[in-house]
């Protein structure tokens, strides 16, 4: 549990992750990448167009195509197609600013690594992953590649323990 005082001393009590949030471009070319790579179905779908939601985001009358996709470990990843008119693209280099990343841990990198490139994903070294030989993650290997909407996702299998 990781607590925080405000000025006025009250404690902000953070219990967990609850999802993450991933706006996309096209659900449905999104949705294809993260069905065929994880080899499961969608949890849930459906058109997000309530008054509430325009309060919270600061877009009056917006509505939203989102998806809910479980991931191992039991997180949610949320997938957001935004209804409104001139959305951009980020550019998908790692360095920018607000450049996220999703790093799922695997029991095999250069299998997931090749699963993923075969799902759509592009590589960003094409030698597939990495051997980690210095810090806290020395003899773990790792890689990074591009999906849908220039989203980095992180493939990490830790050190072998034996």
């Amino acid at each position: 549990m990781v607590g925080a005082t405000s000025p006025s001393g009250a404690l902000a009590t953070v219990r967990a992750v609850h999802h993450i949030g991933v706006s996309v471009a096209n659900i449905d070319a999104a949705l294809a990448f993260w069905e065929s790579f994880l080899g499961v179905g969608a949890r849930w779908r459906k058109t997000l167009d309530r008054p509430y939601l325009g309060k919270i985001l600061g877009i009056p009358g917006v509505s939203i195509e989102a998806v809910f996709i479980d991931l191992p470990g039991g997180m949610v990843l949320e997938l957001l197609d935004y209804s409104i008119p001139d959305k951009r693209a980020n550019p998908d280099a790692t360095p920018n600013p607000g450049n996220v990343h999703l790093c799922l841990a695997v029991e095999d990198a250069g299998v997931a690594w090749k699963r993923a490139v075969d799902c759509g994903a592009k590589p960003v070294c094409p030698d597939g992953p990495v051997e980690i030989d210095a810090g806290p993650n020395v003899g773990a290997r790792g890689a990074y590649l591009r999906i849908h909407d220039g989203v980095t996702l992180e493939l990490f299998q830790p050190p072998s323990l034996g």
